[in-house]
């Protein structure tokens, strides 16, 4: 299984995981729900090169956490989301994105919006429904993204492959 495409997401500090992923387990349907919250950094990226994949990261960790904020929600039409910001997000995707140029899908190349998706796959009124209940009590919030997580896509369910976690820069 090797030749099965990589994933790559954000870890987030344990506090901000837990609230994503309970609103996750909550929300979202649960026959299609095989994976954990997420904030996915790049969709897909060549199998065959976990090695290479890992091996930059680890040398790219020297990040320390990433002070990220949760600013609002994003209607998926079918589902709901949370919008993240982070200049230090944006600024570590983007040279990941430039060293792995020729491996990235139309999809990975467009502009990043970071998110964490909490439901999808619903009917539009149950999408509107929670959207309308989160926007009545949101409040903009600070979060840390402390990792990256490579994963290995299995056609739904996904292999968690390695974890990088970031350091304090030198």
């Amino acid at each position: 299984m090797s030749d099965a495409p990589l994933i790559l997401t954000l870890k987030l500090d344990p506090v901000s995981f837990a609230r994503f992923d309970g609103l996750r387990r909550a929300h979202f349907p649960p026959a299609l729900n095989h994976i954990p919250a997420h904030l996915t950094l790049f969709h897909k990226l060549p199998g065959e090169g976990l090695t290479e994949v890992v091996g930059y990261l680890a040398t790219s960790a020297a990040v320390g956490p990433l002070q990220l904020r949760a600013t609002g929600l994003r209607k998926l039409g079918r589902g709901t989301a949370f919008e993240i910001t982070g200049a230090e997000l944006k600024s570590f995707r983007a040279r990941l994105a430039e060293r792995w140029a020729e491996w990235l899908t139309p999809q990975d190349r467009q502009g990043f919006r970071p998110h964490v998706t909490v439901q999808n796959k619903v009917e539009p009124i149950m999408a509107r429904a929670l959207y309308d209940q989160l926007s009545d009590s949101f409040h903009p919030f600070d979060l840390q993204g402390v990792g990256v997580l490579v994963w290995r896509y299995l056609g739904g369910p996904w292999e968690l492959e390695a974890e990088v976690g970031f350091t304090s820069p030198a």
